[in-house]
């Protein structure tokens, strides 16, 4: 019938245009991309492969190092501005997978040989003893030599004089302390001694959510003083390790026992922790990605270890927040806190026969910095003398005199002489004004 016909002419019709629509979709074939200088501004051209097989590995290997070659150029440029525009570029030295990269490139580029980057460790006392006897590798490699600093008061490398001054096991008694003592107070005393006005560091985007949002260059808050530089903001781990192989870089030898990342001793683990993957010979051993994956590389930092709250300790204290802070300035240093400026005067205001409050602290304190606007506030108010004394460079003093084991102690000084400690940790206006009234039995 005609109504058939048709039928069958539109099926066939509709037939043929799903062939031809399907002969679009099918596999043609292979091309490689053939890539000339990626510096270069030469145009990427593909070719015709000579059979019709792709290979996949060896486009993700080109791909891979068209990549690696991008962030190396993007992270020299980095540091060349760094080094060339900024008087005095420091760079804290680690030691860990990022830091050997960042060290392989300012080789490079003849920084170090020439110093202009200066490269500082900070030495815990609680390293791995490797730590150490690798940095002596390295600035043989590169021809250089580190500026190290510990703990106030102590020689560098003197365990003894450190456990003899705040004890061997500070860490287990207060591990905010420990940080500040150990570290965010010889890393700050470092970058002042150098005078550093460009921070050259390793953290990365790949590390954490806390580091997501990182770039290349930030300031940091000292009155828009202190640059940082982040030459490696943009590279994952994975990156790190491939820019190892690529060079041959020198770098820390618990890579090859199972350790993706190296702090202290006392609570640095592998991962996993049976060290069943490793990085040997520049190349990977069992399964990288227990290392690889994304905020993997810290896993086996700070095991064990809490901070007040209770929250999981994920910082050392150095890359938080107003770290840098006060690193080239004191506190309470206009207003109406009166300083203290020796043991000598500190006990004479102790014998006036006349109530007093004394706040023992150091500036590189964190929870000073914090106190800072309200004792300042509550000094304005005050009836009675209120007094700074920095305690950090006389430890021994503040502990005996002035009931002091860790900054701030705020004491309150009676007319009798005798020292009453604060203990809470609630440091506002009202607060020290009760705790004042209280002790004295009177209104300040």
């Amino acid at each position: 019938s005609p109504l058939l016909s048709t039928m069958k002419a539109c099926s066939a019709a509709v037939l043929a245009v799903l062939a031809t629509a399907a002969s679009a979709f099918a596999p043609q074939r292979a091309f490689v991309a053939t890539r000339g200088d990626v510096t270069s501004s030469a145009p990427v051209v593909a070719r015709m492969a000579e059979d019709s097989s792709f290979d996949q590995e060896a486009f993700i290997a080109e791909s891979k190092e068209m990549r690696l070659k991008y962030l190396e150029d993007q992270a020299m440029f980095a540091l060349k501005v760094s080094c060339e525009n900024f008087d005095n570029a420091v760079f804290p030295n680690a030691m860990i997978a990022g830091d050997v990269v960042i060290t392989h490139l300012l080789g490079r580029l003849g920084y170090l040989k020439d110093g202009k980057c200066k490269v500082m460790v900070v030495d815990t006392f609680h390293l791995f003893p490797e730590t150490m006897d690798f940095l002596r590798e390295i600035e043989e490699h590169y021809g250089f030599k580190a500026e190290v600093f510990c703990a106030e008061g102590t020689p560098v490398g003197d365990k003894a004089a450190y456990d003899a001054k705040y004890g061997a096991d500070l860490w287990k008694e207060d591990i905010e302390q420990y940080d500040k003592v150990c570290k965010v107070e010889p890393f700050q005393r470092g970058l002042k001694t150098l005078e550093t006005d460009c921070m050259i560091n390793g953290r990365t985007r790949w590390q954490g959510f806390e580091r997501a949002w990182i770039d290349q260059f930030e300031n940091a808050p000292i009155g828009g003083g202190l640059a940082k530089c982040n030459p490696l903001a943009y590279w994952t781990l994975e990156d790190t390790f491939d820019y190892i192989a690529k060079y041959n870089v020198p770098h820390h030898p618990l890579h090859a026992k199972g350790y993706p990342s190296i702090g202290d001793a006392k609570d640095t683990i592998p991962i996993p922790e049976d060290g069943s993957t490793r990085f040997v010979d520049f190349k990977f051993e069992g399964d990288p990605v227990p290392w690889l994956d994304y905020a993997s590389e810290r896993k086996g930092r700070f095991v064990g270890l809490q901070n007040k709250d209770g929250s999981t300790k994920t910082e050392c204290g150095i890359h938080v927040a107003g770290a840098e802070q006060t690193f080239d300035r004191d506190l309470w240093e206009e207003g109406a806190v009166k300083e203290i400026e020796s043991t000598d005067a500190a006990m004479e205001v102790v014998k006036s026969g006349k109530p007093a409050v004394i706040a023992v602290y150091a500036p590189w304190c964190q929870f000073c910095q914090g106190m800072e606007e309200e004792y300042a506030k509550f000094a304005e108010a005050a009836d009675a003398d209120v007094y700074k004394f920095r305690g950090d460079e006389v430890r021994d003093f503040v502990q005996k005199e002035l009931n002091t084991e860790s900054f701030p102690t705020v004491n309150v000084v009676k007319p009798d002489g005798t020292v009453v400690k604060y203990e809470s940790e609630v440091r506002t206006v009202d607060a020290f004004k009760a705790f004042v009234d209280e002790t004295l039995g009177t209104t300040v």
